[in-house]
């Protein structure tokens, strides 16, 4: 009965330490906030925010950003322009970032913004396409991961205020993908956009571009809009 009584024992040790090795190999695997895994680092991945320093960010006016980095992320809210973007232009890539918003923010993620001067009446938006983020419960050309009244997204999947969001926004040639918190919500594809303000299905929209030929690469960046929002864990991956 006490060899019984052994054996057990020795066997839950063993189910013990395997599950405690796979835990460990688990915890290994994820990054810790603004750092990169090692398997991120062999897929290819770049990170973009170092989460202490403005090195690789500007303002789209090409100052330097007057907000401060604070807790590890950077918030766009009065850094002295419409937005703040990488300095690097990047075509074809997948943008991995996580965000969090304050009440009654307005918001997005602007990707391929060809040029920094803005045409004569125009802002700079105008020279990039925006990922919506906002303080909406709905799924219109205007809500969270929408394409900026482009594109409506198949339903909101942001989390509640406070709370931390993951999105992803895959670039590649004409497809512009968004994934929000795991749910893929939005997809288009620019060639279909044949003529200015009007989308495929015929409906109008408010920019005067075929986006059939936007350029394809430009600067990332994340506009100001009135209010506070936080951004950290800012990677991409560039596609072949």
């Amino acid at each position: 009965m006490k060899a019984v009584q052994n054996i057990g024992l020795m066997l839950a040790a063993a189910a013990v330490l395997l599950t405690g090795n796979r835990v460990g190999a688990a915890a290994a695997d994820l990054a810790a906030d603004n750092t990169l895994t090692e398997a991120e680092r062999r897929a290819g991945w770049i990170l973009l925010f170092d989460g202490k320093t403005h090195a690789g960010w500007m303002n789209s006016d090409r100052t330097a950003p007057r907000t401060p980095v604070e807790h590890g992320t950077l918030n766009p809210h009065k850094a002295g322009h419409y937005m703040l973007v990488h300095t690097q232009r990047w075509e074809n890539f997948v943008l991995s970032l996580d965000f969090k918003i304050s009440k009654g923010c307005n918001s997005g993620i602007f990707v391929r913004t060809a040029s920094l001067t803005p045409r004569p009446g125009k802002d700079v938006g105008y020279n990039g396409i925006e990922v919506a983020i906002d303080d909406t419960p709905g799924a219109g050309y205007h809500d969270t991961a929408a394409l900026y009244d482009l594109a409506k997204p198949s339903h909101n999947a942001m989390r509640p205020i406070g709370e931390w969001n993951h999105i992803e926004v895959t670039c590649d040639r004409q497809r512009i993908k968004v994934v929000l918190n795991g749910d893929r919500v939005t997809e288009a594809d620019l060639s279909e956009f044949t003529e200015p303000n009007k989308r495929p299905d015929g409906t109008a929209h408010k920019f005067d571009i075929a986006y059939k030929d936007h350029p394809q690469r430009g600067h990332t960046g994340m506009k100001d809009h009135g209010s506070t929002r936080w951004f950290k864990n800012i990677k991409l991956k560039p596609l072949k």
